[in-house]
């Protein structure tokens, strides 16, 4: 699960601390669903946990992406209701503007998602 976090008229992105494989690579904030939750139940309790803010998730962005042959990615956008976003478990945030959405490097699983707003706008 995915949460595509965008204030005014921008879109959160994460750089990822670990794994080593992975680390470096900027994604959607996020993570695992735990048995019993919903989606958008773990996209609320992952921003807390990842970020140390609460949100309200908004539209589903696409279908799911697969990213392996156990895991699919879901997206939702959010919109921030309390806190200021803090790199929590990232090595660094950033504020994308429609026009730099590919000035940093997507781990390949995100890439789809970022191609469907860069297509069709953050809006």
């Amino acid at each position: 699960m995915g949460a595509a976090i965008i204030a005014d008229g921008r879109l959160l992105a994460a750089q990822r601390a670990e794994p080593a494989h992975m680390a470096g690579g900027w994604e959607l904030p996020g993570g695992k669903v735990d048995p019993g939750e919903s989606d958008t139940d773990a996209l609320v309790r992952e921003c807390h946990e990842e970020l140390a803010i609460k949100v309200r998730p908004g539209r589903r962005i696409g279908g799911d992406w697969r990213l392996s042959e156990r895991a699919v990615l879901r997206v939702w956008t959010a919109a921030i209701v309390e806190g200021e976003p803090r790199a929590l478990e990232h090595l660094a945030l950033r504020w994308l503007a429609p026009a730099e959405l590919y000035e940093v490097a997507w781990l390949p699983g995100d890439r789809p998602v970022i191609d469907v707003f860069a297509r069709e706008g953050l809006g």
